[in-house]
C-alpha cells in the first residue's frame, strides 16, 4: 500500500492545525515531523513542544526524520511526546544496531535514513532489524530542493535486497516528491512517499494530497 506522508516542515504554521485537518479529511493516516539541529544538517527547525501539540489534535500516524548529531539521546524524548516513528541517520549512528533496537523498545518504529552520498551497503547488517528505510532524494536541510534521480537507484537496489532475502521492511522516500516524481518513486520500490512543498505549497492541500495519490498508484498499477 502506497502512503502519501505531508511533510509538515511546509506547512503554514500559523494555521497548522487546519492544514492537518485538511489532509486527514482528504486522506492522509500518516504525517511527516522534520527535526533540525543546525549541525547535522544547516537549518534549525522544530522540536517537543510542537509534537506534543500535534499529538493532541490527530490520530495520524507521525513519523519523526531526526536530522540530528545525537539520536540516542533525542529519540525517547520524541517518542514520549508522540512519535509513532522515528527515523535516524547512518551517518551519525556509530553503533546503528543499537540505536534502532533502543527505538524500538521505547515503542516505537525504528527506520534508518541515507543521504544522496551514502551508499546501500553500508545497512547491509541492519535490513533484517530496521522496520523502515528511508532515502533522501535531496540533501538534506531545506525544502523545496530539486529531486535527485540516482535516489532511484538506491530505492531499486533495497527494493532488491528486500525481496532476495524476504525481509518486511518500508522504503520510504523523502525530497522533491511531487507529479512529476512520484510514480516513478513507486516504480523504483518506494511504499511511503513524503510530500511537502507539492502538498502545503498548493491552494488546496487536501486536494494536493488526493492528486498526488492518484499520480502515485498509476505507478503501482504500471508495476501490476
Amino acid at each position: 500500500m502506497i502512503e502519501i506522508l505531508p511533510s509538515l516542515l511546509s506547512a503554514d504554521f500559523a494555521r497548522l492545525g487546519a492544514h492537518i485537518a485538511d489532509v486527514e479529511a482528504a486522506g492522509a493516516s500518516m504525517l511527516h515531523f522534520d527535526v533540525m539541529d543546525g549541525h547535522f544538517v544547516p537549518n534549525l527547525t522544530i522540536g517537543t513542544p510542537v509534537l506534543q501539540a500535534i499529538r493532541k489534535i490527530t490520530r495520524a500516524h507521525i513519523d519523526v526524520h531526526l536530522m540530528i548529531t545525537n539520536p540516542d539521546q533525542f529519540a525517547p524524548i520524541f517518542i514520549e511526546a508522540g512519535a509513532d516513528s522515528v527515523s535516524v541517520h547512518q551517518e551519525v549512528c556509530p553503533h546503528l544496531d543499537r540505536t534502532l533496537r533502543m527505538i524500538q523498545s521505547e515503542g516505537a518504529l525504528a527506520g534508518v535514513v541515507l543521504n544522496p552520498a551514502t551508499p546501500v551497503a553500508t545497512l547491509d547488517e541492519v535490513l533484517d532489524l530496521a522496520d523502515f528505510v528511508l532515502i533522501m532524494s535531496v540533501n538534506p536541510g531545506f525544502g523545496g530542493q530539486k529531486f535527485l534521480p540516482n535516489s532511484l537507484n538506491k530505492v531499486r537496489q533495497l527494493a532488491e535486497h528486500r525481496d532476495r532475502l524476504g525481509l518486511k521492511f518500508k522504503i520510504e522516500i523523502d525530497g522533491g516528491i511531487g507529479p512529476a516524481t512520484a510514480a516513478d518513486a513507486v516504480r523504483a520500490g518506494a511504499q511511503w512517499l513524503v510530500a511537502g512543498n507539492s502538498i502545503f505549497g498548493a491552494p488546496d492541500p487536501g486536494a494536493a494530497l488526493v492528486a498526488l495519490r492518484e499520480t502515485a498508484q498509476m505507478g503501482l498499477q504500471q508495476i501490476a
